[in-house]
């Protein structure tokens, strides 16, 4: 696969897909969507939507179960809180609520049928418009002063194509992953060559296993819309970039920074402590919680 050094071009859409009934946190998530479960006082969701639009993004695309609305509904302005705080001159907290207004162009999308996680980011398909794109899978939650996506920005730059974002996964839980095989390139950059969604240790052609952040090119449509049932029975991402091998770049990036997965209770507790650990306030109170 032959580098596109200097000929990629700018990314500006991501698809954020958010489906899910959120089980594990019931029940705080009967009424309340799962991407608006905060991380102490920042919801997840705003996570994602900051990483993408630090990263030059400014159009995203929130693809949802009916219902949720909610979610989407967050970026928007919030007027009656907006006049309030106005009035009683909480001139820095109202700054707040209105950057978060104007993080990025969010538009809801529909996944009426739960078909998997390629299903969900095949409903932006136009929204996408024939231009490569971010996908995020918010539950996710990745720290580091350079985001996940613009380390995968900067091999996109370089390399053009698809970009994956991977981590060293345990043997033990190789199955549950997609995995990726190649050879190396650069500093945590893999030139991918092989792509398996679940497969068993002796299956796996790498430990390299992917971590919820994309750089997509287009043609990941064309393979999409074949709804072709992958592991699970679902139509999976994975499967769609490997349809892409030999006919355009695919690298994978090795990501750096803190990383848990909010989609389940102890992930979120993981999550929380890490941030709380930054303010100097908060973590005494940590420290003080767990007896340190």
């Amino acid at each position: 696969m032959s580098s596109q050094t200097g000929s990629s071009a700018p990314i500006t859409k991501a698809v954020i897909p958010v489906g899910g009934l959120g089980t594990r946190f019931l029940p705080a998530t009967r009424t309340v969507p799962k991407p608006l479960l905060p991380v102490l006082n920042v919801p997840v969701i705003e996570y994602a939507v900051r990483e993408a639009a630090a990263a030059g993004v400014t159009d995203i695309a929130i693809v949802m179960s009916p219902g949720m609305e909610s979610v989407t509904d967050y970026f928007g302005h919030q007027e009656v809180l907006e006049r309030e705080l106005k009035a009683r001159e909480r001139d820095e907290l109202l700054e707040q609520q209105l950057e978060i207004a104007s993080l990025a162009n969010v538009v809801t999308l529909y996944q009426h049928d739960p078909k998997g996680p390629g299903h969900a980011i095949l409903q932006a398909r136009e929204f996408c418009d024939g231009e490569s794109f971010v996908t995020i899978f918010p539950d996710d939650v990745i720290i580091n002063d350079t985001s996940a996506t613009e380390q995968l920005m900067q091999v996109y730059r370089e390399h053009g194509g698809s970009v994956i974002a991977v981590n060293k996964a345990a043997d033990e839980i190789i199955h549950t992953k997609g995995v990726v095989g190649g050879s190396a390139v650069g500093e945590r950059i893999v030139a991918v060559d092989e792509l398996v969604e679940k497969p068993s240790l002796e299956e796996a052609p790498s430990n390299l296993a992917i971590v919820a952040r994309y750089i997509l090119d287009n043609a990941v449509f064309d393979y999409l819309a074949e709804e072709h049932s992958g592991a699970g029975g679902e139509i999976q991402i994975t499967d769609a970039i490997a349809s892409l091998l030999g006919k355009s770049p695919i690298h994978a990036r090795e990501i750096s920074g803190f990383h848990a997965d909010t989609g389940n209770p102890g992930g979120m507790l993981q999550a929380a402590i890490h941030v709380a650990k930054q303010d100097p306030e908060l973590r005494e109170i940590v420290k003080q919680a767990l007896g340190d």
